[in-house]
């Protein structure tokens, strides 16, 4: 069941999510900086951002080490990152924070080594079907490749009194990122998904 639920994933989620986040995170980061990918995994993510947006430079870090990485790549324990103060222009998680127990202190370190932009793709919901259809996804897209479920989903609210709470401002959220086709989106897709770009507050 696992091998069947992994080959409809891979023909009709995860080529295109890849396609659809490295498009969608390209159009709102802003020209000429250097990222920080936090929890990029293989890269290839951060690889088609590159390709989309010539004028950046990409780094990652990740507390699993792969074969092949498709940007430079450092390995980290998951709570403190290894890289100095403002170090970076900008920090970006995609679909990273909900695997983790400790979202704000994340988020927190992301800001510290960032001079000004966070970037934060992942996941909310309004109700017990959006928790539950969550959950779902979840298992689908990583049970098989053997990666850990916690399921740390968040509300809305949530996520926007962190921000406000650890002195970032949203400048922009979108709430509707198309990574599922017709008719998978009408389930899967709907509001469930964001990106949004948080600048530090200036003090």
């Amino acid at each position: 069941m696992l091998n069947l639920f992994k080959k409809l994933h891979h023909k009709y989620v995860f080529l295109r999510r890849i396609d659809v986040l490295s498009n969608q995170i390209a159009i709102q980061i802003p020209d000429n900086i250097n990222l920080l990918d936090i929890g990029c995994g293989d890269g290839t993510i951060s690889k088609m951002v590159l390709d989309n947006k010539k004028n950046i430079t990409i780094k990652g870090i990740d507390v699993f080490a792969r074969e092949s990485c498709a940007i430079p790549f450092k390995m980290f324990d998951g709570k403190t990152i290894p890289h100095t103060d403002d170090e970076f222009d900008a920090t970006l998680f995609v679909d990273v924070l909900h695997h983790t127990t400790n979202i704000k202190e994340l988020i927190t370190e992301a800001a510290r080594v960032s001079k000004k932009y966070i970037i934060i793709k992942d996941h909310h919901y309004n109700n017990a079907l959006d928790f539950g259809i969550l959950k779902f996804m979840d298992w689908v897209g990583n049970a098989p490749h053997g990666v850990k479920v916690i399921y740390n989903f968040k509300n809305l609210d949530f996520w926007k009194t962190t921000f406000s709470e650890l002195g970032l401002e949203i400048e922009n959220i979108n709430c509707k990122v198309p990574i599922y086709p017709f008719p998978f989106n009408l389930i899967f897709g709907r509001d469930l998904h964001f990106i949004t770009v948080l600048r530090k507050k200036e003090l």
